[in-house]
């Protein structure tokens, strides 16, 4: 039986007495591609860093590739949610993609006295993510979207097993944004994706799962949003409200889930429609 690549149970997080996350139980498999949805402040960019060790959890227990929190190294890649350059600050992209790599007891400078094979894996990291040929220039110069598969590209020069992605689409044009889904959905087939966003849009067909969290967490092993994930994430008034209203024209392909309640599934309609 092959080992969950996360492992959470009974998970508790406080800041300063006050609760972000209660009571969360989660199981991650290998190969999946899982979508942490929320609202701002619901405790998801919390829980990509009880992961990472970063914090440590008031009760519960973490598992990550087997290990507690903190103890994978290069195992793990992370693209954190801020990541602004400033344009004075003068880095290239090949350099930033450097900064990923893991050097145990390493306490040098990153990006100087780099090894050659250091270099190589740099470069093939820049090119998994189509940015090899921008590799001297500076990286404030990128357009977001460019920016942005930089970064993914230093969380790729380990040759990570898990992918953790805080917010990667907040900074870039739609354009980008449909460009790097479809990039994290082909280095899913390598490894495993957890990608938080609080932006419903982010379920795209490459996710295979979802996690809704707000405190409190809900999972659903597929790419679908219930009412009750939409009423933990988003609120709503009353038990028929749904939070969340999706208009689309011409020949955009959509989806409409299950009725939320059982009392309107007499009434003579599907619940479902596709086109």
């Amino acid at each position: 039986m092959v080992e969950p690549v996360i492992s959470i149970e009974n998970l508790f997080f406080s800041f300063e007495g006050v609760p972000i996350l209660e009571d969360v139980s989660l199981t991650v498999e290998q190969g999946d591609f899982l979508a942490v949805l929320g609202p701002n402040g619901g405790g998801k960019s919390t829980l990509l860093k009880l992961l990472l060790g970063l914090i440590k959890p008031a009760s519960g227990t973490i598992k990550v590739l087997g290990q507690a929190p903190g103890h994978a190294g290069g195992r793990i890649g992370y693209l954190p949610q801020h990541t602004h350059v400033s344009t004075s600050f003068p880095i290239t992209v090949l350099e930033a993609v450097h900064m990923g790599t893991v050097r145990p007891g390493f306490r040098g400078i990153a990006g100087l006295a780099r090894t050659s094979r250091e270099t190589e894996k740099a470069r093939e990291a820049l090119e998994r993510v189509n940015m090899l040929d921008h590799a001297k220039r500076g990286l404030a110069a990128l357009s977001g979207g460019q920016k942005q598969r930089v970064f993914i590209a230093r969380a790729l020069v380990s040759d990570p097993e898990l992918l953790l992605l805080d917010e990667p689409t907040a900074s870039v044009d739609s354009a980008s944004r449909s460009s790097l889904f479809s990039l994290l959905t082909e280095l899913n087939e390598e490894m495993t994706v957890v990608m938080v966003s609080h932006d419903i849009s982010s379920l795209v067909s490459g996710v295979k799962s979802v996690a809704c969290v707000n405190r409190s967490l809900h999972f659903h092993e597929a790419p679908e949003l219930t009412g009750e994930m939409l009423q933990l994430s988003y609120g709503g008034e009353g038990d028929n409200t749904c939070p969340v209203e999706l208009v689309t024209h011409g020949t955009v392909p959509h989806r409409v889930l299950g009725l939320h309640t059982e009392d309107l599934q007499g009434d003579g309609q599907s619940g479902e429609d596709e086109s």
